[in-house]
């Protein structure tokens, strides 16, 4: 069994047990799956500011919290128990592409030579880390959700919002991988 779990698992079965999470959580309680939200009630819950963004009943929505420490956790258990020792298997061309750029090492989910800490302090590190992830969190607050409260609950709720945050998020997805990536990977 525990080798079943351990292989990657065909489109047609984690999609739809991803998928089988909207009616579940809305059969329950009325909730909506997101994860960026949580954010909002941990700042909400931790910092006694005076700020309106804040102020709202965030213990009605404290299963979120535990949802997000779920993942959290259950990451960590999958790395302790379910990691795959052989090296991350990566595309042969991409392979070679990321290569010119100085990427060799795929023992870990992200290359180390991109994503370590020594590498926050060089311009292409900073970047990346620093000014990517303010970017991704200005935009899920700006989108008004994340990609998988959109793509997920989002389109299956018919929300035209929705559809047009997912289909912004594949275009700038496309053109950060295609043309933007590439720039800041040669620096």
């Amino acid at each position: 069994m525990l080798e079943i779990i351990k292989e990657p698992w065909a489109w047609y079965v984690a999609g739809p047990l991803i998928g089988l999470t909207v009616p579940t959580l809305l059969i329950i309680g009325n909730k909506s799956f997101g994860i960026s939200s949580s954010l909002r009630h941990i700042c909400a819950a931790c910092i006694p500011a005076n700020i309106n963004f804040f102020k709202y009943e965030w213990k009605k929505e404290s299963w979120n919290l535990f949802f997000v420490l779920g993942i959290f956790f259950g990451g960590m258990i999958a790395t302790y128990f379910l990691m795959n020792p052989e090296a991350i298997e990566v595309n042969p061309k991409l392979t070679e592409e990321l290569a010119t750029y100085g990427i060799t090492d795929y023992s870990n989910l992200v290359p180390i030579q991109l994503m370590n800490f020594e590498s926050l302090f060089t311009l292409k590190g900073f970047i990346l880390m620093v000014v990517g992830g303010f970017l991704v969190g200005f935009g899920t607050r700006y989108a008004g959700g994340c990609t998988s409260g959109h793509a997920i609950m989002g389109l299956s709720n018919l929300q035209w919002s929705s559809l047009v945050a997912t289909i912004s998020f594949m275009i700038g997805g496309f053109i950060m991988a295609n043309l933007i990536l590439p720039i800041i990977l040669s620096l």
